[in-house]
């Protein structure tokens, strides 16, 4: 079993790599430019980002994906599904980040093209119902019937058994819900390796969520409230593990890489839970990138590069 070992180097001022600072620096230039970005109605919000004018960058339309539907417990829930050259070697269930409220599989396509491509797996992307219009328990549901679905159909479908789960941010919080869920409510551990970037996984808020503050480095703490509220909009408790993961029994989880920037307002909550994933015998490798963003894999620039390159890795190998 790997040791989890942190190098203080990652937390380090001055092991920012100058690309990091530019890229950064642009970022909260911007969104200190514009007006508050909640006096904007989210229907206006979504569509700025769906025709990439959002906070990160949209990218191209992958050739290889196509939409379909998967039956839900509302009705049908929208898939994106992105495959790879040749026969899949193995099914990666992808679901999106923004809060829970924004967001889209169509968006993350940069993320998905590349691991289709380089890991020869179908990517099974979850456009689940978003808050607060459809909150919770809403988001988690649509997740949990695709995994059902892919569980039912994935060796039909794809011709393989072989599947990973995973996501960033708000997505990397339902794709351990979801793990959850299998193993509690259905007794089933289908899933053989978990990709998870930048999660949100108590939402009561970490340490480094409460005192980030005002700065907008993609999103601050004001930002991570709202996304609660609007999530828990009408149920739920942040007490709850099938809401904050990081409280769940972990026993009996699949092997996982966490990934996250050092200058994440929801870093605490990787560190975190890549050390409750290890203590509960899972295999879990955590890997801290100086100065890194929230979900700065979104953006350009080495740390993204090596990152992407271990993520590859994994996705390809497990």
């Amino acid at each position: 079993m790997p040791k989890l070992i942190l190098d203080p180097e990652a937390f380090a001022d001055d092991a920012v790599a100058p690309g990091t600072r530019m890229v950064n620096d642009a970022i909260v230039k911007t969104l200190q430019g514009l007006p508050n970005r909640w006096s904007v109605p989210l229907p206006a919000i979504r569509a700025a980002r769906a025709s990439g004018k959002g906070t990160f960058p949209l990218p191209p339309e992958s050739k290889r994906a196509h939409d379909e539907t998967v039956p839900g417990p509302r009705g049908p829930v929208p898939v994106r599904i992105v495959m790879p050259d040749g026969a899949p070697k193995g099914v990666y269930l992808h679901i999106h980040g923004g809060g829970w409220t924004l967001g889209s599989a169509r968006e993350n396509e940069g993320l998905t093209d590349r691991i289709a491509a380089n890991c020869g797996l179908a990517v099974v992307s979850v456009d689940y119902a978003l808050a607060p219009e459809v909150p919770y328990p809403a988001g988690p549901d649509d997740c949990e019937a695709v995994a059902l679905w892919l569980v039912k159909e994935g060796a039909a479908r794809f011709g393989t058994h072989r599947f990973a789960i995973g996501g960033e941010s708000g997505g990397a919080t339902l794709a351990v819900a979801t793990l959850l869920r299998l193993r509690d409510k259905h007794l089933m551990q289908p899933f053989t390796a978990a990709n998870l970037t930048a999660g949100c996984y108590d939402l009561r808020l970490t340490p480094s969520a409460r005192n980030w503050g005002d700065q907008p480095l993609v999103l601050n703490t004001a930002d991570i409230a709202r996304f609660v509220r609007n999530y828990l909009r009408l149920v739920g408790n942040p007490d709850d593990p099938d809401v904050s993961p990081l409280l769940a029994d972990l026993r009996g989880l699949p092997k996982a890489l966490f990934t996250v920037g050092a200058k994440d307002p929801l870093l605490d909550d990787s560190l975190f839970m890549a050390a409750r994933w290890m203590a509960a015998g899972n295999e879990s490798a955590l890997d801290v990138y100086p100065g890194g963003c929230h979900v700065f894999i979104g953006f350009p620039g080495p740390i993204t590069d090596q990152a992407l390159r271990k993520i590859d890795d994994f996705l390809t190998h497990f």
